[in-house]
C-alpha cells in the first residue's frame, strides 16, 4: 500500500488488569470497558505473531529501530517469566532487520531486582507513573482499600536509582490536578532525579470535561506555567517534555509529544488478545472508539496504518478542525490530543476540550522565553556576519570530507592550513579570501558536483590553490603558493585575474611578495604583477566607495563563480564603462539617503561586492540575490540613476532575508501552510509573503520620499502583516521580524 505511514511504536498489552484502583484511570475509569473481556495475561502466541508482525512490518518499510512499550493494566503482574519471554520473541524477531528499543511503563508497586535483573538483561527502560508528593499522589492512585501507594512506589524508585540499574531509569510520569499544589508536585519529582519528566492533561472529553474546580477555563494553563516559571527558576534541573515540545515548536522544530502538535501518529496497540488498535487514550470518548477489527493473527500492520480512524491522525494541520487550522498556536499544540476533542454530535472534529488551556499555555511559553529563544543574527549585524562565516567553514569543511582522498585536492588543503597556522596577518588574509561572496558559491557548485559524481577533486583543487595563493599575497607571507591555471589565466579571490598563457594553455605557476608587488614564476619565465606593476597582464579587481567612511565595495566583474544570479552578469567593464557605472552607484547612493537614510545606512552594512549584471532593471527594479555569501549583490549595468536606487535597496533587503533564513529559522515548512497574498493571484507559502513584505516596506518608504508613492501600497502592506502575524509556522525570531516590519511601517505612514 502507498502513502502509509509505518508504525515505529508498539504498545503491548503484556497484562489487563492492576493493582491499584486509580480514579482517573482511562483504561478502567472511562466509556470503554473492553477490558473485561480479554484475558488477564498476554499468551505466548500472541508474543510471537506480535513479534513476528513487528519484524515484517520494519523490514518492509526498512525502519532503522523500532519502540515497543510493554503497557497494562500493571505490567509487572504480568511475571518475569512471562516478560522475559516478551523480550525473547522480540529480540529474535527484529534481529538483523531493526534496533530494538524496549520500555515498560509501569506504576511501580512490584518493582524488584528480580525484574530490574531481567531488563538490564535486554535493556528495557523503566518509566514510572507518580503524581507528585504524597498529598498530589493519594488524591488519585490508591489501592482499592483507599490505602496509599505512595511508599511503595518511592521505594521502586530509590531501588531503580541504585547504582546497577540506575541506567534503566527512563522517566516519571505525571498527571496534572488542578487542585494539586503545583510548585510542591515539581519539588517531589525533582527530588527523585528523572532523566525526564512527563506532564499529562487527564483524559476527557466535551461529553466528560475536565474537572475545573474555579471554573475557569484557563485552569490547567495556569497550573503548568506555574510549574514552567518554578522550572525555570531551578535552572530546568530535568528535561520537561511537555515545555521542552513547545520550545521545539516555537523555535520551528518537531512536536516532542503525541498530545501536541501535528505530526502523524505512528502508534498502534496490541491488545492481550492479539486485537490491533488505535492509541489506547480513545478509550476515554466512548465503547469501541479504538477498536480497529483486526487482529496479529490475521491482518498486517500495514492494514492498520489504513484505517480511517488512523488517517485520520495522519493528516497533519488538514486533520483538525477548521478553527484550529486558522489558530496561531495550531503547531505547537496540533489541536491537542486527538481523544480530547471528541464531541457526540460531530466525532472528533473540534477543537480541544482544553482548547483555551493550550492557547494560554503556548502564549504563556512564549511570552517568557521569545527575548531569550529569538535569534541574536536578527538583531545584531555583527553575530548575523559571524553566523554566516562559520557557515562557509562548515560547508568548506564537508567538501574536504568528500575530497579528502584526492591527492590534487589534499595539497590544495595542506596549503590552506599553513595559511591558517601562521596566525596574525595570514589568518586575517585568509578569513577575508573565504568571506569573499563568491567563495560560497565555488563551494556549493564544488559539493553538488563531488555528490553527484561529476568530477573529482582537481577541478575544485585548483580554486581552493588560488584562494590559498590570494591569502599568501594579501597577508605578505613568505610560504610558497603554487597556483594551476587553465585557459592560460588565473582567478585570485579578492585580487584580479592574471594571464599565464595564450587561451587553451594550462600548466602551473608559483606567486610570492616582493616589497612593492608580487611576482609570478612560470616555467623559466619571471616578471612582476599587482597594483604597481603596471602589468597588462594582469587585471585586478575595481572598487568604488559608497561614502567617505564606507569601507571599498569590490566591482566583481572577473570571478568565474560570479555567474550565479537568475540573469547573467557583463564581461569585464571597460575603463570608460567602469567610471560611468560608479558615478550612476554614486548618485543612486545619494538618493537613497536623501531619501530613506535609515534603510540606506542598513543597505551598506556588510555589502562587499557589487556584479554588474546584463541587460536593463526589469519590472519594479529589484536587485539581484545570487547563490553566494551575504555581502554580493548583483545590478543591472545599464539601469539609471533611480532604477539602480531600487536595485540595492531591493537587493540588500533580499540579500539580509536570505542571509536570515540560513543560519536561523524564521518559520517551519512541515506543514501545508498557504496565505493569501495582495501582490499575487495564488496563495503562497509564508516563505513568500514574509519576503514580499520585507521587501516591499522598503519600496514603500523609497517611493513615498521619491514622489512615486503607489496608492494603497501601505494598506496593502499592512494587510500582508496581519496575515503574517497569525501564520502558525513563523517562529519567535519569525513573529520578532515581523513585529520589526511593522514598526518601520509605522514610521513610513507617519
Amino acid at each position: 500500500m502507498t502513502g502509509l505511514i509505518a508504525f515505529r511504536e508498539i504498545v503491548l498489552k503484556v497484562h489487563s488488569r492492576c493493582d491499584l484502583a486509580c480514579d482517573h484511570c482511562y483504561v478502567y475509569e472511562h466509556a470503554d470497558q473492553s477490558w473485561r473481556a480479554r484475558p488477564k495475561v498476554i499468551s505466548p502466541e500472541v508474543i510471537s505473531r506480535t513479534a513476528s508482525r513487528l519484524a515484517e512490518h520494519a523490514r518492509d518499510h526498512a525502519l532503522p529501530s523500532v519502540t515497543v512499550i510493554l503497557h497494562g493494566g500493571e505490567p509487572l503482574l504480568a511475571g518475569t517469566a512471562r516478560l522475559r519471554l516478551v523480550c525473547e520473541e522480540f529480540s529474535r524477531a527484529l534481529s538483523g532487520i531493526a534496533a530494538l528499543d524496549l520500555r515498560i511503563h509501569t506504576n511501580g508497586l512490584q518493582l524488584s531486582t528480580r525484574y530490574l535483573d531481567l531488563f538490564a538483561e535486554f535493556g528495557v527502560r523503566v518509566g514510572i507513573s507518580l503524581d507528585g508528593d504524597r498529598a498530589a499522589n493519594d488524591r488519585h492512585r490508591r489501592f482499592a482499600d483507599g490505602r496509599t501507594s505512595h511508599p511503595l512506589v518511592l521505594a521502586a524508585v530509590a531501588l531503580l536509582r541504585s547504582a546497577p540499574y540506575r541506567h534503566l531509569y527512563q522517566g516519571l510520569l505525571c498527571t496534572v490536578d488542578v487542585a494539586n499544589d503545583p510548585v510542591a508536585v515539581l519539588d517531589a519529582l525533582v527530588e527523585l532525579d528523572p532523566p525526564r519528566v512527563d506532564f499529562l492533561l487527564p483524559h476527557a472529553t466535551w461529553e466528560t470535561p475536565p474537572a475545573r474546580p474555579d471554573d475557569a477555563p484557563d485552569a490547567y494553563a495556569r497550573w503548568l506555567l506555574r510549574i514552567f516559571d518554578h522550572w525555570e527558576r531551578l535552572g530546568r534541573p530535568v528535561p520537561v517534555r511537555l515545555f521542552e515540545s513547545l520550545l521545539s515548536t516555537l523555535r520551528g522544530g518537531p512536536s516532542l509529544t503525541e498530545s501536541l502538535g501535528l505530526a502523524p501518529t505512528d502508534l498502534v496497540v496490541v491488545e492481550t488478545d492479539g486485537s490491533l488498535e488505535q492509541v489506547d487514550s480513545l478509550k476515554s470518548a466512548f465503547e469501541g472508539a479504538a477498536a480497529t477489527g483486526f487482529n496479529v493473527f490475521d491482518h498486517a500492520f500495514d492494514q492498520v496504518a489504513a484505517h480511517p480512524g488512523v488517517r485520520a491522525r495522519q493528516l497533519g494541520l488538514a486533520g483538525v478542525s477548521d478553527s484550529c487550522r486558522r489558530c496561531p498556536v495550531v503547531r505547537s499544540c496540533g489541536g491537542g490530543l486527538y481523544t480530547h476533542r471528541y464531541r457526540e454530535r460531530n466525532g472528533f472534529d473540534n477543537p480541544s476540550v482544553y482548547c483555551t488551556d493550550l492557547r494560554e499555555l503556548v502564549d504563556g511559553v512564549e511570552g517568557r522565553t521569545a527575548h531569550r529563544e529569538t535569534a541574536p543574527q536578527l538583531s545584531d549585524p555583527a553575530e548575523l556576519a559571524r553566523s554566516q562565516e562559520e557557515l562557509t567553514r562548515i560547508l568548506l569543511a564537508r567538501l574536504n570530507a568528500d575530497l579528502a582522498g584526492d591527492p590534487d585536492w589534499a595539497h590544495a588543503w595542506e596549503l590552506v592550513a599553513a595559511v591558517e597556522r601562521t596566525g596574525g596577518a595570514g589568518a586575517d588574509a585568509l578569513d577575508a579570501v573565504l568571506d569573499h561572496p563568491f567563495t560560497r558559491t565555488w563551494v556549493l557548485a564544488a559539493l553538488d558536483a563531488a555528490r553527484e559524481g561529476r568530477t573529482g577533486g582537481a577541478e575544485a583543487a585548483r580554486r581552493l590553490t588560488a584562494l590559498a595563493a590570494a591569502a599568501v599575497l594579501r597577508g605578505g607571507l613568505d610560504l610558497p603558493a603554487e597556483v594551476a591555471y587553465r585557459d592560460g589565466e588565473v582567478y585570485l579571490p579578492t585580487l584580479g585575474l592574471l594571464r599565464l598563457g595564450e587561451p587553451g594553455t594550462r600548466g602551473r605557476a608559483s606567486l610570492r611578495v616582493t616589497e612593492d608587488g608580487y611576482v609570478v614564476r612560470d616555467g623559466r619565465s619571471e616578471h612582476r604583477f599587482g597594483p604597481a606593476a603596471g602589468d597588462a597582464r594582469w587585471q585586478p579587481v575595481r572598487t568604488w566607495s559608497p561614502g567617505p567612511d564606507a569601507a571599498p565595495v569590490a566591482l566583481e566583474d572577473l570571478d568565474p563563480y560570479r555567474n550565479c544570479f537568475p540573469r547573467p552578469p557583463r564581461l569585464r567593464l571597460g575603463a570608460g564603462e567602469t567610471e560611468e557605472w560608479r558615478g550612476r552607484l554614486d548618485r543612486a547612493w545619494a538618493l537613497l539617503h536623501k531619501a530613506v537614510p535609515g534603510f540606506a545606512r542598513t543597505a551598506a552594512a556588510g555589502l562587499t561586492t557589487l556584479t554588474p549584471l546584463a541587460g536593463g532593471p526589469r519590472a519594479g527594479g529589484w536587485g539581484e540575490a545570487g547563490r553566494s555569501g551575504p555581502g554580493a549583490l548583483g545590478v543591472p549595468y545599464a539601469a539609471g540613476v533611480r532604477e539602480t536606487a531600487l536595485a540595492l535597496l531591493t537587493g540588500r533587503r533580499r540579500t539580509r532575508l536570505r542571509a536570515l533564513t540560513e543560519v536561523t529559522d524564521l518559520y517551519a515548512l512541515d506543514g501545508q501552510w498557504q496565505h493569501p497574498s495582495p501582490w499575487r493571484s495564488r496563495p503562497v507559502p509564508v516563505s513568500r509573503l514574509l519576503a514580499d513584505v520585507h521587501e516591499r516596506v522598503a519600496v514603500e518608504a523609497y517611493r513615498r520620499a521619491t514622489a512615486g508613492h503607489e496608492p494603497g501600497g501601505s494598506d496593502r502592506i499592512h494587510e500582508a502583516l496581519d496575515r503574517l502575524s497569525a501564520a502558525a509556522e513563523l517562529t519567535v525570531t519569525g513573529k520578532r521580524l515581523v513585529a520589526e516590519l511593522r514598526y518601520e511601517l509605522k514610521a513610513v505612514d507617519a
